[in-house]
């Protein structure tokens, strides 16, 4: 074959494979665009027989509770005419999302209908909210929907806020825009499946992280990606190891993560303390921000932690992890308190 030949070839073939980008890309846009469009008419359809069941009761009959002889019936008579879709628990939640988004112009397109039956399980109006500005903003599916809302997410971001902060976290979502938006106290880490008498190592501990890496990010939060785990840090004839770290893409900074299964000590936050300066002057480059160091411990004293910090001009926090979900009630209850 002859070079123009060749040429020609190779030019129809690029021209092809265009062709092909091009239309998976229209053909996945596409499928996008009628799936959002199938969810918007159900949550639509669902948000409408809402709104007939509760002008029902507005005309003075027997309002559809669960368990109300109205919620029955309609129940036996709609699954006789439609199908098994609507059951006695599918019509309260249809009753359910219109009292609660009473308002057609406050129900997002971007989230499904099993997006809003696990919102509407949160009672208190400022949690609800929260959720579901951060389901969007995140596209967090159902399932990490609920993760969320069963690790009390809302409450351990809250309560490192004042009142306003509380307020604006539950109308705008969580805003990354400094360090400590990133920090999280404790950190839940159930899903590590690591029973809470069974004696670890760190370096168990970090291989667990690794294996779950996906729900850790989730757990950390928005925009980290990982980097390296066990990174070297070399000065002289000493070698120190970062036990994770990530990069995060809107603070465009390092963030570097220090594992204890105990008690954080003055000594690790000293440690993390190098190491945040060895990544400011070697690691970062044109357009880094300063790094930020959390040691996350099973442990920490509020005390020591308050003077191993101060005159620490570095990012540096100290957190601590719970291998099981938070007690809820206690959590809303101090959160109760911070509003009033």
């Amino acid at each position: 074959m002859g070079n123009k030949s060749l040429a020609k070839k190779e030019s129809h073939d690029k021209h092809y494979n265009e062709l092909i980008d091009n239309i998976g890309r229209i053909f996945e846009e596409g499928r996008k665009q009628a799936f959002y469009a199938v969810n918007s008419i159900l949550v639509k359809t669902y948000w409408d027989i809402g709104r007939q069941i509760v002008e029902f009761e507005q005309r003075g009959e027997e309002k559809a509770e669960y368990g109300s002889t109205l919620l029955v019936r309609l129940s036996e008579d709609l699954k006789i005419g439609y199908g098994k879709g609507f059951s006695r628990r599918n019509i309260l939640d249809m009753r359910r999302f219109y009292l609660t988004y009473p308002k057609w112009q406050t129900v997002s397109a971007k989230l499904s209908w099993s997006h809003y039956v696990v919102l509407l399980s949160v009672d208190d109006t400022l949690e609800r909210s929260f959720y579901e500005k951060q389901c969007i903003k995140e596209k967090w599916s159902v399932r990490e929907l609920k993760r969320q809302i069963n690790t009390a997410l809302f409450h351990r971001i809250a309560l490192s806020k004042d009142k306003e902060g509380v307020l604006e976290l539950a109308k705008k979502g969580q805003l990354v825009e400094r360090a400590d938006d990133l920090i999280k106290d404790p950190y839940v880490l159930e899903f590590l499946k690591i029973p809470e008498d069974y004696r670890y190592t760190e370096k168990e501990f970090e291989q667990k992280i690794i294996d779950n890496l996906q729900m850790f990010l989730l757990e950390l939060g928005k925009g980290f990606t990982f980097i390296a785990r066990q990174f070297r840090i070399s000065l002289g004839s000493k070698h120190y190891y970062v036990d994770l770290v990530f990069y995060h893409r809107i603070l465009k900074c390092f963030v570097l993560v220090d594992l204890k299964v105990g008690e954080a000590t003055p000594h690790d936050t000293g440690q993390m303390n190098l190491y945040l300066n060895y990544f400011k002057k070697e690691e970062n480059t044109e357009g880094d921000n300063e790094p930020v160091g959390i040691v996350l411990a099973a442990r920490k004293n509020d005390i020591d932690v308050e003077y191993a910090l101060g005159g620490i001009s570095n990012k540096l926090f100290v957190s601590k992890y719970k291998l099981y979900l938070p007690d809820k009630k206690e959590l809303e209850g101090r959160l109760r308190s911070l509003l009033e």
